[in-house]
């Protein structure tokens, strides 16, 4: 029998996603986001609310980065996400993280995090709800060490970490259990 839990955000995993941007100064931010996703295949919609450091960089520099968070920094990852860019002025170089600016799009890469989306600014969808940033994925980078032998990323290698909002916790990707698009062919039948 399933017992009542009043209202819980009963999603899991959510992605554990480090959002950078550029003020109009040239300064980076970055913030932590677990409410985002992939849209479509070169789109990501990333619920940010309005006034956030990271949300006012992207209004006006037009462009951002996704990098997808790991095990190994997930002691920053987390502080990204703690930390207010509007309280904190140094938070990114308290760090001591490097930043290289994007050669596809006027935001940073954070070179620590290992694969990275990098997206020009579409849309800012707002409503009495939600507030949405959403952005076209011009490209993707990877480090070598967490490619397969085709060139695809292995999330075996990533360790990517995913948000338990059930019990605030962190936990990296693990072991694959199935294939995609297979793992239920019979009940095609």
């Amino acid at each position: 029998m399933k017992k009542d839990l009043g209202i819980v955000d009963a999603v899991y995993p959510m992605p554990v996603l480090m959002v950078a941007a550029y003020d109009a100064n040239g300064k980076v931010n970055v913030m932590n986001v677990a409410w985002g996703q992939i849209a479509d295949e070169d789109k990501i919609i990333l619920f940010i609310g309005e006034g956030k450091k990271t949300w006012l960089n992207i209004m006006e520099s037009k462009a951002f980065t996704v990098a997808l968070a790991d095990e190994a920094h997930m002691d920053v990852a987390d502080f990204f996400g703690i930390a207010s860019g509007n309280r904190m002025t140094d938070k990114f170089e308290k760090t001591g993280y490097h930043a290289i600016r994007s050669d596809r799009v006027n935001a940073p890469i954070i070179e620590e995090f290992p694969v990275v989306m990098e997206c020009e600014l579409l849309e800012h969808l707002k409503d009495e709800y939600v507030s949405a940033i959403v952005g076209r994925i011009v490209n993707v980078k990877a480090n070598e060490e967490v490619l397969d032998e085709r060139g695809k990323v292995d999330v075996t290698k990533l360790h990517a970490l995913m948000f338990d909002q059930f019990r605030n916790g962190y936990y990296a990707t693990g072991e694959k259990v199935g294939q995609a698009w297979n793992a239920g062919k019979d009940w095609m039948k």
